[in-house]
Formats: C-alpha cells, sequence, structure tokens
C-alpha cells in the first residue's frame, strides 16, 4: 500500500504504535512493562552529590537516581526541576536535564529561554508571521519563557494551535510555581499513543481500533524485527545487530552481481538504516561495514546517509569513515532496545 498510515493498538499485552510507509514499517513505539521513567517526565529532585570530576551531580528522584550534567553551583539538598532524556544503562543513573521542555503537537515551551520561533520547516512567510502573532495573542510579549511553534502548527487551525499554546503555558506555569522540597513526580512521560499523536506527522489513514495490528499485518512486521536481517531490494540486504559495545550493521550484495552492485547496496543501506534503528530502538555507537565499493563513491554514501538522518528525529552524529572503510555514527539512546522491552 502507498502512502503512510499509522496504527494505534497493542503488541505483547502493552500499548503500541506503529508507522507504516509504502508497505513497511517505517517507526515503532511500544511502552516497557517497567516503572523506567518514561523520557520527558518532569520529576522534582533533591541533589544528592556532586561530582566534580564527571562536571555533573547525582539527584534523587522518587525511587531511583539520576545524573545531571553541567550541574554547576549547586549543593546537595538543593531542589530543582530536571526532565528525563533518556533512558539508563544497565547499572547507571538516569539522565536528566535542569531545562525541561513542555512539548506538545504544535508547541514546545522553554522556560528560561526567551522568545517566540517558529519551524524551519514552515517555508511561507505569510504563515510564519500569523503563527508568530497568534502566539503574541495568546502569551502576550515575550518574557523568560518562550515558544517555538512546529512544523506540525502551520498546517492546524488557528484556534487548534492557540489551544495548544495556552495548555502548555498553563501546564509550565503550574509546574515553575511549584515550591515542594521531596522528589517527586510532576509530569509523566508521553506513552507511546501520545507520543505518535504529538510527533508524527498527518498520515494518510489512522486506525486506532482493538486488533488492527492483527488486521493490518503490523504484528508480523514487529515479530520480522527479532531477525537481523533487513532486506534492501534488488538481492541486497543488511544485518543490524546490537552487541554490548556498539551497533553491528554489516551490507551485502547478496544476488547482484553487476559492477555497482556494492554502490548499490551501500545507497540502499543509508537510506533504510535510520528505521532500522527507529523500529529496533538501537543508539550508542553505531559501526557500519559497507559492501566493497570504490573510494570515489564514499562521498555519494555520505550524502545519502545525512540525507537519511536529516529527517530523523533522534539526534545522530555522523563521525565519518575509519582507516579500514567502516562508517561511524554516534546515536542518542532515546529508546529502550526492542529486545529489551520485549523481555520485561
Amino acid at each position: 500500500m502507498k502512502g503512510t498510515t499509522i496504527h494505534l493498538d497493542e503488541y505483547a499485552g502493552r500499548l503500541a504504535a506503529a508507522r507504516i510507509v509504502d508497505g513497511r514499517l517505517d517507526d515503532l513505539l511500544i511502552a516497557p512493562d517497567d516503572d523506567s521513567p518514561a523520557p520527558g517526565a518532569i520529576y522534582r529532585a533533591v541533589v544528592d552529590r556532586t561530582m566534580k570530576g564527571q562536571g555533573g551531580a547525582m539527584v534523587k528522584l522518587p525511587g531511583g537516581t539520576g545524573f545531571l550534567r553541567g550541574a554547576k553551583g549547586l549543593q546537595q539538598g538543593y531542589a530543582l526541576n530536571v526532565q528525563v532524556t533518556g533512558y539508563a544503562e544497565p547499572g547507571k543513573a538516569i539522565p536528566v536535564s535542569a531545562e525541561p521542555l513542555f512539548k506538545s503537537r504544535h508547541v514546545i515551551v522553554t522556560p528560561g529561554k526567551p522568545g517566540y520561533n517558529v519551524s524551519r520547516r514552515i517555508k511561507d512567510d505569510d504563515a510564519r508571521e500569523a503563527l508568530l502573532a497568534l502566539a503574541h495573542d495568546i502569551a502576550g510579549e515575550p518574557g523568560e519563557t518562550g515558544l517555538i511553534l512546529r512544523s506540525g502548527a502551520g498546517d492546524a487551525p488557528s484556534d487548534e494551535v492557540a489551544e495548544d499554546i495556552a495548555a502548555m503555558l498553563e501546564l509550565a506555569e503550574t509546574v515553575l510555581r511549584d515550591t515542594g522540597r521531596d522528589p517527586e513526580l510532576l509530569v509523566d512521560g508521553p506513552d507511546p499513543h501520545t507520543l505518535a499523536w504529538r510527533d508524527w506527522d498527518v498520515p494518510d489513514a489512522l486506525f486506532t481500533e482493538p486488533g488492527n495490528f492483527a488486521e493490518h499485518g503490523v504484528d508480523d512486521m514487529i515479530d520480522a524485527l527479532s531477525d537481523p536481517r533487513v532486506d534492501l531490494g534488488g538481492g541486497h540486504w543488511m544485518s543490524v545487530e546490537p552487541t554490548r559495545a556498539l551497533v553491528a550493521v554489516d551490507v551485502n550484495t547478496g544476488t547482484d552481481t553487476s559492477l555497482a552492485a556494492g554502490l548499490k547496496a551501500d545507497i540502499a543501506a543509508a537510506r533504510a538504516l535510520p528505521a532500522a534503528l527507529r523500529c529496533r530502538g538501537l543508539g550508542g555507537q553505531i559501526t557500519v561495514d559497507m559492501a566493497p565499493a570504490p573510494r570515489k563513491e564514499r562521498r555519494v554514501i555520505e550524502q545519502v546517509l545525512k540525507a537519511a538522518f536529516r529527517a530523523d528525529a533522534i539526534d545522530t552524529v555522523l563521525a565519518g569513515w575509519t582507516p579500514l572503510g567502516h562508517f561511524e555514527l554516534q546515536r542518542k539512546r532515546e529508546r529502550l532496545p526492542l529486545t529489551k522491552i520485549l523481555k520485561t
């Protein structure tokens, strides 16, 4: 099926959301079946101890510990609001930030970062001016709290955007007025259905009825993620396998024996890699063993990689080529690996 469909349902008894693009699984969100704080959750935390050598501090959270970078000037016992920025690696504290953001479908409220801004993806000058005028109407003149109008606001009805701005400003003000002194959850992190509504573009079709995963073959697509092999078309394929130290990606030409087989396989792998990593929840260091191709073609492969990851919402640094001809990336650990979710 051509086009984009979004499916909201359950998988293995957990809330799940899947985005299908042209018949292929493009993104997947599944809720973990444990008490792990979800990225985006906002807590009142208490500084436990500073760690000068690491440039941060350990902070107490309800039932756990967080690690806050850039904790200069903080003292033990100090209470502050923090936001979970990712999942903790085994045996490590939960990563948190002292600059919480309040994010919804159309707006991001940025306390301590004044100014009203519009997403660069909105190119139309009239639309940009209209959104800025709407922000001033709802929020008044810029103060210490800023606003970012997201790309989705460009096509949304103005009353819907206005309602979103007002709701996020009210939530931010409520949290900022908090004067408690003990660790406490202030704003829960979004579940997969909320994340899909907040971050995914409007699809060609939306399916929300119970059982639609099975009806539309989404269950089978998720089951297939347990196999490291990703078919790339034209007989090409790649293997995506996480290890303790890194994610290893091996690109293969398969049945293609043409002179340009290596380049074609590498380009196909570069385009498919973001979705393969997203759906498996993989991050950290990623090493890609490209199929053999002339050295002069590396620039083309790198350009395709840059374009593919530019459209990906998860921060990924393209580190470049190694002396052995591998390509390395560093990707933010924003999600739990699918293997870990399904084991809980």
